[in-house]
């Protein structure tokens, strides 16, 4: 199952302990939302949050907004639970944490098939250790159930001993070599949170990055964020208006037996055409999201 194309621009972590926030998040413009069982939910509260997450999505009232339920690892004390519970919950997908092996995504698809789950339940991987890094191509082709990658930049600072700085050079070929591996098996790819709220720029950088590096989208911590990342990942008026113009012109000169035409000095050939297509089916999902949740 390759990974679904859909607006990605804006994933919003949101907490399982916490329900206002569960409910709020039915109205808020993110593109997806990862309900989350693990880091953000305390040991003692983990139970509760399972409960509040599987009651969540059973009333399917997030629209059509993505929606991922982070579950904690089968070696605790709460992930087989978390993982037979999320099999029938109604979610899109369920995201694993700090994956590290093609055989341990193999075990969480495993114990979701033999708990009724839908064949269309996908499964995402979080992108966080460094063995998990190097390992990113056996994980993305271990399972048809695939759907994509999220990386956890957090988690993977801490275990390389690197600084996360603005520019992130120190993570570059981490993120590389997981953006390489997606769309080498068809997956979608997740870039990893911005920390400090209070700096706007910087945020308004890294989302830029992410995009220039080919990443669908941003994980976020705050809804306030959510604006801001969708329009970096989203196409803007001047993007489709080139991209119209140059599938308008590499047309025309098909039909006079071109195969190749310079537009404002730029050669165009067909792979921009390809890419240029992809943009505007993009904006027309996005259009349809939004109009969706808005109903």
């Amino acid at each position: 199952m390759a990974a679904s194309a859909r607006p990605r621009r804006s994933v919003l972590y949101m907490p399982g302990s916490n329900t206002r926030a569960l409910e709020k998040a039915r109205g808020l413009p993110a593109d997806g939302l990862i309900l989350d069982l693990e880091d953000a939910v305390a040991p003692e509260a983990k139970e509760e949050a399972r409960a509040n997450v599987i009651a969540a999505t059973a009333d399917k009232a997030y629209g059509q907004r993505e929606v991922l339920i982070r579950i904690n690892g089968l070696e605790t004390p709460w992930g087989m639970a978390d993982a037979i519970a999320a099999a029938t919950a109604g979610a899109d997908g369920v995201l694993l944490p700090k994956v590290e092996s093609a055989d341990m995504v193999r075990k969480v698809d495993a114990v979701l098939k033999a708990n009724g789950a839908p064949d269309d339940l996908a499964l995402w991987c979080m992108m966080e250790t460094p063995m998990g890094i190097l390992k990113a191509a056996e994980i993305a082709g271990a399972s048809p159930r695939l759907a994509g990658f999220v990386m956890g930049t957090s988690d993977l600072a801490k275990d390389l001993g690197c600084a996360h700085t603005p520019l992130r050079l120190p993570m570059l070929t981490a993120l590389s070599t997981c953006l390489l591996a997606a769309r080498a098996h068809g997956l979608a790819i997740v870039d990893g949170v911005y920390l400090d709220l209070g700096d706007d720029e910087g945020f308004a950088d890294s989302c830029r990055q992410g995009r220039e590096l080919g990443f669908d989208g941003k994980t976020l911590i705050h809804p306030r964020t959510i604006g801001a990342a969708n329009a970096a990942f989203g196409p803007t008026e001047a993007e489709l208006a080139w991209a119209r113009r140059i599938i308008e012109a590499h047309a025309e000169a098909a039909r006079e037996g071109r195969g190749v035409v310079v537009v404002d000095g730029k050669l165009v050939e067909n792979l921009h055409v390809e890419s240029a297509r992809r943009l505007l089916a993009l904006a027309g999902m996005i259009e349809q999201l939004e109009a969706g949740n808005a109903a």
